[in-house]
């Protein structure tokens, strides 16, 4: 199974920006989708950005233009760019990853999150 760990988070001034990193313990080239979630305290855990194995990428509306999902094989590692950061961004971001296995059984992992807070 896959292992993630977050990186990057901390606090910034509203309109700052962020680099969150979300490495895997394996090459993350057959994952057919990883992306990020943020679930603010008290709120349900919604989607922010995925990016497939092709390269495609999907942004929830609420981040199109602000935020920039990338993925760099060779590191095993998927990256979100978050710039003019709002304090409704204030949540903690989760790695995630969603693919199959040999068998063609389907799975899911999770990172243990990064905080990101946005305030003055």
């Amino acid at each position: 199974q896959v292992q993630l760990v977050e990186s990057g988070g901390g606090l910034v001034q509203p309109g700052g920006s962020l680099r969150l990193s979300c490495t895997a313990s394996r090459s993350i080239f057959s994952i057919s989708v990883m992306g990020w979630y943020r679930q603010a305290p008290g709120k349900e855990r919604e989607l922010v950005a995925t990016i497939t194995n092709g390269g495609s990428t999907n942004y929830a509306d609420f981040v199109k233009g602000r935020f920039t999902i990338s993925r760099d094989n060779a590191k095993n590692t998927v990256y979100l760019q978050m710039n003019s950061l709002k304090p409704e961004d204030t949540a903690v971001f989760h790695c995630y990853a969603n693919g199959a296995d040999f068998l063609g059984r389907p799975y899911s992992h999770w990172g243990q999150g990064t905080q990101v807070t946005v305030s003055s």
